[in-house]
């Protein structure tokens, strides 16, 4: 027998529809001519269609087995504590199922829907049951659409339609249920994108999109500024700075991308990164303007299609765009302009006064506009429109019939005049526009360069802060800049965080120029006054300071947390060292000395021998765990001594042999061996360590043998020995302090050897590494420069 099919229509809260399309895929399959049955429906569901409800047999739950149906439908899946099992023994039967079921009873949601809305779930379903499903589909109107539908009586009575609205039933709430359903649905978390203008009204959106974000557990926070392709922006890069720093402050990111349709370069940013909801801010322009298009925000709603959008408002809603002044036209070149229509003007009329009869009147026109199209060039729209008002009465007063008089015979005449004003105006409009366009291209590619050099210097170099620093000292000409902080446990007053060129300032008042950053950091600058066009690109630098700032100490937190994590694991080692391997020579220390001074025991001669060196070899070991200690502890300092001299490592061997206690050690040392420099004793202490670890691993009838070989301007020390080896991922580690790749023999040492080992060979100049001996084992070499070198 083949098994039954799940189908579950999902929904956020209560009253949303999903027993509706129930019963109406239910419908769809009994005329289609299905055995469809409906199980008892939630005496707590909202009343549902007639039609809907018409026509369909009710069987109890208990029975639907004897009945044997070919499709079951089951109401709130939630309800009770055995449907979930009844739908798994309904399937096992064959029979489908369809069912309903409230997002907030899936088992994994309960916590969450209980920090969104005060309360717990009192029935929950195990999300496998849902996950198993052949076809879950999520029955999700708008928040709007389903508080009409709660107004209008479909969800709750009229007694409890306002206290479902001001308590569970609010935007907030619901808006919140739809993303949990969603991101339960989509497997991922709540993914909410604010789009920034660079308008002032950015702060205010990007914390509406923080609340949202943080209603769903896990969700991600983007922020994405559109820049548009024609170039044409009216953003402010300072503001843009300070919200992208915001941002990054509440844990989100921030992106940017190139588009000239801002709702598609939206849309398709927010269908890139799969986000879920849309946050947007109302319309700045004005009523009239938006009688003539919708807008950004309406636009990108009606295309949003499964993307939520939430259209915010703030106070600059219907204030217009605050555009920048522009700077066109130097006020000198406008002085220049106006004055060459005052004087040009009568000088061509009295020019053309002198060869009247030579000229025709439309050739005087074309002379007259061309001056004006000069003057225009020179002095931009004003006084070329001086000029097109002058000319018109000066052709007219002077060159047209009936002369000296403001009037027109002949029509031609009339229409001439007329073309030449609204050429002239036309041409000084073209011109002013032109030299304003080509001032802004100008200034766009300098706050373009500059705000590319404050990206980079956060990114680049050792100093981020530093080097922003002095790049903004550079790029506006001043003798100082100073970052000053306002101190926690001094509230009112500074002190300096970062600061290049001259003296410091230690408070605001100090500078030429300051400039809030947020409520505790303060840019001062000294050496002039900037313009007020210049406050734009200034911001941004604020902006990237007080960010370099929070990196660098962030950096430098991160740095001595390493620190700590190191000494934290090096006392850990030596406190696991200390309890276990110095327990041991102090115990048999104690214990033989404890006997000894027994008077309980008689002790024979050889018996108080034994005890005695008992006590002594122990000492012995404690004694040489102590000095590895604290020479270790030296090196980590870099205040171990190093007392240098000539000598011969064939000098060293024999001691080192007596050291570690054995005769079979095979030593090959050349006769003509250069001495080295460095320090004999140190020099013992290491091929004493190594030696004595190749003796513990070699097999018997396998000693360890010492070559010494000179190559080049090194002196080479190979202690071989045949034993297990060390595999090559390893190797480094048997160099780590208190490493013993697992080795736990008390009698072993802590594991302090060869890192204390490989420690002094540095600090003599030389080297200490492992390599594989031919036919098995591990052969340490040794590396000392020759004195000569």
């Amino acid at each position: 027998m083949s098994t039954g099919e799940l189908w579950v229509y999902l929904g956020p809260a209560s009253g949303v529809g999903t027993t509706v399309r129930m019963l109406e895929e239910g419908r769809r399959r009994r005329d289609q001519g299905a055995d469809v049955v409906a199980a008892p429906v939630d005496p707590h569901a909202p009343p549902y269609p007639a039609d809907l409800l018409a026509g369909f047999e009710i069987v109890p739950l208990a029975k639907v087995l004897d009945r044997r149906p070919a499709v079951v439908l089951v109401d709130a899946l939630a309800t009770g504590h055995g449907r979930g099992r009844l739908v798994e023994t309904f399937r096992d039967a064959g029979i489908t199922v369809l069912t309903s079921l409230n997002v907030a009873h899936l088992e994994s949601l309960a916590d969450a829907v209980e920090r969104i809305t005060g309360r717990r779930p009192r029935d929950t379903v195990p999300d496998a049951l849902v996950r198993a499903a052949d076809h879950v589909e999520l029955v999700d109107p708008s928040p709007v659409e389903l508080r009409q539908r709660l107004l209008d009586g479909h969800v709750y009575g009229p007694d409890e339609v306002d206290t479902a609205l001001a308590h569970f039933f609010t935007d907030e709430h619901l808006t919140a249920l739809r993303g949990l359903a969603r991101q339960w649905l989509a497997g991922g978390p709540e993914r909410v994108a604010v789009a920034l203008t660079g308008g002032p009204e950015g702060e205010t959106l990007i914390r509406r999109a923080a609340r949202i974000a943080a209603r769903s557990p896990g969700a991600q926070l983007m922020a994405v500024h559109v820049v548009r392709s024609d170039g044409l922006a009216d953003a402010n890069p300072a503001d843009l700075a300070r919200q992208r720093l915001l941002v990054e402050r509440l844990g989100g990111s921030y992106h940017q991308v190139l588009g000239r349709d801002i709702p598609a370069a939206l849309l398709a940013f927010a269908h890139e990164v799969k986000a879920t909801q849309l946050v947007l801010g109302a319309s700045r322009r004005g009523r009239l303007a938006r009688l003539f298009a919708p807008g950004v925000g309406a636009t990108t709603a009606a295309r949003s299609g499964g993307i939520d959008v939430h259209v915010v408002t703030h106070e600059e809603v219907s204030q217009g765009r605050r555009v920048s002044p522009r700077r066109g036209l130097t006020r000198r070149r406008r002085i220049l302009g106006l004055a060459a229509a005052v004087v040009g003007l009568p000088a061509l009329t009295f020019a053309l006064s002198r060869v009247r009869g030579e000229l025709t009147f439309p050739s005087d026109v074309l002379l007259f506009l061309a001056a004006v199209v000069g003057i225009a060039l020179l002095g931009g729209l004003y006084p070329a429109l001086f000029a097109a008002v002058g000319g018109f009465l000066l052709l007219n007063y002077y060159f047209t019939p009936p002369l000296h008089e403001f009037d027109v015979e002949r029509p031609g005449n009339l229409l001439s005049l007329l073309v030449f004003l609204v050429v002239a105006t036309a041409v000084s409009v073209v011109v002013e526009l032109a030299a304003r366009r080509t001032a802004e291209a100008s200034s766009a590619r300098a706050e373009a360069a500059a705000l590319s050099t404050v990206a980079g210097s956060v990114l680049r170099g050792e100093h981020p802060l530093t080097a922003l620093l002095e790049q903004l000292r550079e790029t506006f000409a001043l003798t100082g800049v100073t970052l000053l902080e306002r101190p926690p446990d001094v509230p009112t007053g500074w002190r300096i965080a970062a600061e290049v060129g001259g003296r410091p300032a230690s408070s605001p008042a100090d500078g030429d120029v300051a400039v809030p950053i947020g409520d505790d950091l303060m840019l001062v600058l000294a050496g002039r006054p900037l313009d007020a066009s210049d406050r734009r690109v200034l911001g941004a630098f604020a902006a990237q300071a007080a960010l370099a700032l929070r990196q660098q100490r962030l950096a430098a937190q991160a740095a001595t947390a390493d620190k700590i994590s190191a000494a934290d694991r090096l006392r850990s080692a030596l406190l696991s060292a200390v309890s276990h391997d110095l327990r041991t020579p102090l115990a048999s220390a104690k214990a033989a000395v404890t006997s000894l001074r027994s008077p309980d025991v008689a002790f024979g001669p050889e018996d108080r021998d034994e005890l005695l060196a008992t006590a002594d070899e122990s000492l012995d070991r404690l004694i040489g765990l102590v000095e590895n200690l604290l020479d270790m502890s030296r090196l980590q300092a870099g205040v171990l001594g190093v007392h240098a001299q000539l000598f011969s490592v064939a000098d060293v061997l024999p001691r080192v042999v007596d050291d570690v206690g054995t005769a079979a050690v095979t030593v090959r040392v050349p006769d003509d061996l250069s001495e080295v420099r460095a320090d004999p004793a140190l020099l013992e202490r290491i091929l004493v360590n190594v030696l004595a670890n190749a003796v513990r691993y070699s097999p018997p009838g396998r000693p360890p043998a010492i070559a010494v070989t000179e190559r080049g301007d090194e002196v080479e020390v190979r202690v071989i020995d045949h034993g297990p080896g060390i595999p090559d991922e390893a190797r480094e580690l048997v160099f780590q302090a208190f490493q013993r790749l697992g080795d736990r023999d008390s009698g072993t040492g802590v594991g302090l050897g060869l890192a204390l080992s490989r420690g002094l060979a540095e600090a003599m100049g030389g080297t200490l590494r492992p390599v594989t001996t031919p036919g098995g084992g591990l052969t340490m070499v040794l590396r000392l420069p020759v004195a000569q070198a």
